[in-house]
């Protein structure tokens, strides 16, 4: 059994800080070298780790961590023979021209009108985690809001006088029953990291280093991890490539992050699941409209899945998640084929394989998700559907394998129209297109017997806002840095 070096590990990894209902993403450029690492030489002993407390008292009431861009690791004087190192994506960035093209970031999600990120505007080196938790207060967003406020600023006082300019920041909410602003509930289905000390279901167990460098994989080798190739630094306070090339590993018990501001456009989706549910006079048949809704998710609002639900909403708060679709839905007759959690994570039920060899493939694929929501709090529903202002999700992910994992799931299950028996569907949460080509379809299918029914015409309901590729370190790393 693998034992994680949890000491080392950054925790949002980890643990994702779901009593911490408030947090700030503070993006920032290193304008001096030398005054940057002085801070991370003191910062890295404040960097919350993923080490398990028994005594949950001992817990801090503020976590933070850190991640770097490429061009952040560059500013900060890695040299070019080591940031060759790491892995074509993370050096490319999520804007290059193909991989927008790949992740489907066209016309409104463009690059071009991100708020952030895109090669046109000023290029971040670090996003800077915070975040905050009064523990005399249970599910209270305005006391940790006040917490993770006091600590950024205690913070801040420190940015300019050590070489970081502070670019901008984006605050991160949580609601206590983790509801979106579609109004379903949120991160249920998580993969167990080996040796994270995390218990569940065996078929949600994955190998380490799917999303930790220097551990095996779900391939059993070991992931590309950025390697020293030239010496620089305190190559002491570095561990030696686990795979034997006598190098030292840069990467070891770190990861990549991938965040995405995605703007939720509430209206457009539950007018549109109005619509296409509706009573024969026109009037709005809110329980059609919600279930159509958990068709398109996979999950009822309150969590649980229509693979186990079919009929209706239990009307309870469920993180139920022990399930196949092989055994339970093989036919997609509970369950459609197209919803987003089943072409997310199909489980046991990958196109035409059979269960050993779905799972099997379904794990090469997992990424650990992390999400904030952003914007007004509001859970939308056929009859809530009009936030004030723009709402969203701070989409934040991890993976060892970028390419493999979060671009494998958002341009092959997500944005490609042909899924098992499906022709025109792509995702209906994430990989409806904007505009249509002449004579293309974009629908949603229900599977039934005799006749499937087509939910024509689906429309785009999220757009990119700004995004990036990220390096999260292991703390022993970050200390290493400081001293390039």
């Amino acid at each position: 059994m693998t034992m994680l070096e949890l000491d080392n590990i950054q925790g949002y990894l980890i643990r994702g800080y779901a009593h911490m209902l408030y947090s700030r993403f503070v993006y920032l450029q290193i304008s001096d070298a030398g005054s940057a690492k002085i801070w991370l030489s003191k910062i890295w002993k404040e960097i919350t780790s993923a080490k398990h407390f028994h005594d949950k008292s001992k817990i801090s009431s503020t976590h933070l961590n850190l991640a770097f861009t490429h061009d952040g690791l560059r500013a900060l004087g890695l040299n070019e023979e080591n940031l060759g190192a790491f892995s074509r994506e993370f050096r490319q960035g999520m804007v290059a021209p193909h991989r927008s093209r790949l992740l489907g970031d066209t016309e409104s999600s463009s690059p071009e009108n991100w708020s952030w990120g895109a090669s046109h505007q000023e290029p971040i080196h670090l996003c800077l985690m915070i975040f905050g938790n009064d523990k005399q207060f249970v599910d209270n967003l305005e006391k940790d809001k006040v917490v993770c406020l006091n600590y950024y600023e205690e913070l801040a006082s420190e940015f300019a006088g050590h070489g970081l300019k502070e670019l901008f920041y984006i605050d991160g909410k949580t609601q206590p029953d983790n509801k979106e602003h579609f109004g379903f509930r949120d991160g249920i289905s998580q993969p167990i990291i080996e040796g994270s000390g995390r218990v569940g279901d065996k078929d949600d167990v994955i190998k380490t280093g799917e999303f930790l460098f220097g551990y095996k994989n779900e391939f059993g080798v070991y992931p590309d991890s950025p390697l020293i190739v030239k010496e620089q630094g305190d190559l002491n306070l570095l561990s030696s490539d686990t795979g034997g090339s006598g190098q030292k590993d840069l990467g070891r018990d770190g990861t990549f992050m991938v965040i995405r501001q995605l703007d939720q456009d509430v209206n457009k989706f539950w007018s549109f699941m109005n619509e296409n549910s509706k009573n024969p006079d026109g009037s709005i048949n809110v329980a059609e409209s919600l279930k159509l809704g958990a068709k398109f998710m996979g999950r009822w609002q309150n969590g649980a899945p229509i693979t186990l639900f079919p009929d209706e909403d239990p009307g309870i708060s469920s993180l139920v998640n022990d399930f196949g679709y092989a055994k339970f839905d093989r036919d997609g007759l509970k369950c459609p084929f197209g919803s987003h959690l089943r072409r997310q994570n199909p489980r046991d039920n990958v196109d035409d394989h059979g269960r050993k060899e779905s799972l099997k493939l379904s794990k090469q694929h997992r990424i650990i998700r992390r999400a904030r929501l952003y914007g007004e709090i509001y859970e939308g529903s056929p009859t809530n559907l009009t936030p004030k202002g723009e709402v969203g999700l701070v989409f934040v992910c991890f993976n060892a394998d970028i390419s493999r994992q979060f671009e494998f799931l958002q341009y092959t299950w997500a944005n490609l129209p042909k899924n098992k028996e499906l022709y025109n569907d792509p995702d209906p949460i994430i990989g409806a297109k904007e505009t249509l080509d002449p004579g293309e379809e974009q629908n949603f299918t229900i599977q039934d017997i005799p006749v499937s029914k087509t939910i024509k015409n689906i429309p785009r309901v999220v757009t990119v806002k700004g995004g990036g590729y990220f390096f999260f370190p292991s703390i022993n790393v970050l200390r290493y840095l400081s001293t390039l």
